[in-house]
C-alpha cells in the first residue's frame, strides 16, 4: 500500500454575475454544456430556473448565484454562460454559471476549512489560493438542501434492539467537511439513539482517534468522508490502517461522486466499505456489520 499523502484533484475554477471566483472538484462535474435555451418546470423550487435536455436527459438547471443569494445571471447575459453538469449525491443537475476560467490540480492539503467567523450559513466547503487569490471551493451538498431541502429523513433506518445496542457499544466517529452532510449522518445516529463523536476535520480526527486509542477505548467504527480539505478520507484511511494502535477500526468511506474510481481506491487504502452517499439504511448496515466485524476481531 503506498501513501496518498500527496492526493491531488482537479478544480474547476468558474465565475459568477457578479465577477467573483469560485471552485467546484472536476470528480463532481460531468461536462461542460454551453448556455442553451431552458424550459420553466411546473412547481419547480426557489433557484431552479427550468429544466434543460443534454444527451437525452432531462435535468434541473439551478442559477448558482441566486442560490447563494447574490443577482442572478441578467437575460442579456445568458447566451454567454454556461451549464455545469454535476452528479452528486445521486442527483444529476445543471449549475448556471457566468464564465468558465480553467481547470488545476490541487493537493487537498493545500485547501483550508472556511473560518468558524462565517457561521452556519455558509455554502463553501474550504477555501485554496490560485495565482496569489484565494478561491472559494463551493459546498454542492449546501447548495442541494437550499433547493430541495436536507433529505436524511427521507429514508428512516431501521435496527433491531439487538442491533441497536450492538451499535450503542461501539466508540463511533463521524468525519465530514460538509455542514449539510454532517446533519444528513448524524441525523441517522441521532434517530437510532446511538452516541457518537463528530468532526469536520480528518487532522482533528485522527487527533481523536489517538486520544481514544491513548485511554484504552480505542475509536471501533470510522464513518468520514473522502473529498476533505486537509487531511482527506483517504489519507484518514491510510493513517489508520499504519498504525497498530489505530487499525482495529471499521472504516466506512462515503462519497457524493457516482464514480467507481473513488470506490476502488478507498478499498485500496484498506477501507472496508466504500458508500456514495446519502442512504440512512445503507449507512446502517454498514455500521451494524463493521460492529458484528468488530465484535469478532475481538474475540467476543
Amino acid at each position: 500500500m503506498s501513501s496518498k499523502a500527496h492526493h491531488s484533484q482537479g478544480l474547476l475554477l468558474f465565475k459568477l454575475h457578479n465577477g467573483q471566483k469560485f471552485a467546484i472538484g472536476t470528480l463532481k462535474v460531468r461536462e461542460l454544456v454551453p448556455y442553451r435555451p431552458i424550459t420553466a418546470m411546473a412547481h419547480q423550487q426557489a433557484g431552479i430556473s427550468g429544466a434543460v435536455t443534454i444527451r437525452d436527459k432531462t435535468i434541473p438547471v439551478i442559477d448558482m448565484a441566486a442560490t447563494i443569494g447574490s443577482q442572478p445571471i441578467p437575460q442579456s447575459k445568458l447566451e454567454s454562460s454556461y451549464i455545469v453538469v454535476t452528479d452528486c449525491q445521486r442527483r444529476l443537475a445543471g449549475f448556471l454559471v457566468s464564465s468558465i476560467e480553467k481547470i488545476i490540480e490541487a493537493n487537498w492539503r493545500a485547501i483550508k476549512p472556511p473560518e468558524p467567523t462565517l457561521g452556519k450559513d455558509v455554502f463553501i466547503t474550504g477555501t485554496v489560493e490560485v495565482d496569489g487569490e484565494i478561491i472559494q471551493l463551493m459546498d454542492v451538498e449546501v447548495l442541494f438542501s437550499r433547493i430541495y431541502g436536507i433529505q436524511s429523513k427521507t429514508t428512516v433506518a431501521t435496527v433491531t434492539d439487538v442491533e441497536r445496542e450492538l451499535l450503542r457499544s461501539m466508540n463511533i466517529l463521524v468525519v465530514d467537511d460538509s455542514r449539510t452532510a454532517r446533519k444528513q449522518l448524524t441525523d441517522v445516529l441521532g434517530e437510532l439513539n446511538v452516541p457518537f463523536e463528530v468532526t469536520g476535520d480528518g487532522s482533528l480526527a485522527l487527533e481523536i482517534m489517538h486520544r481514544y486509542a491513548e485511554d484504552n477505548s480505542p475509536i471501533d467504527i470510522l464513518v468520514s468522508d473522502i473529498e476533505m480539505p486537509g487531511l482527506d478520507g483517504y489519507e484518514l484511511a491510510f493513517e489508520v490502517r499504519n498504525d497498530d494502535k489505530l487499525a482495529g477500526a471499521y472504516i466506512i468511506l462515503h462519497t457524493s461522486l457516482s464514480s467507481e474510481i473513488s470506490v476502488s481506491q478507498a478499498h485500496q487504502v484498506g477501507a472496508n466499505e466504500a458508500l456514495t452517499k446519502f442512504d440512512a439504511k445503507e449507512l446502517a448496515s454498514s455500521m451494524i456489520e463493521g460492529a458484528k466485524q468488530v465484535i469478532k476481531n475481538r474475540g467476543e
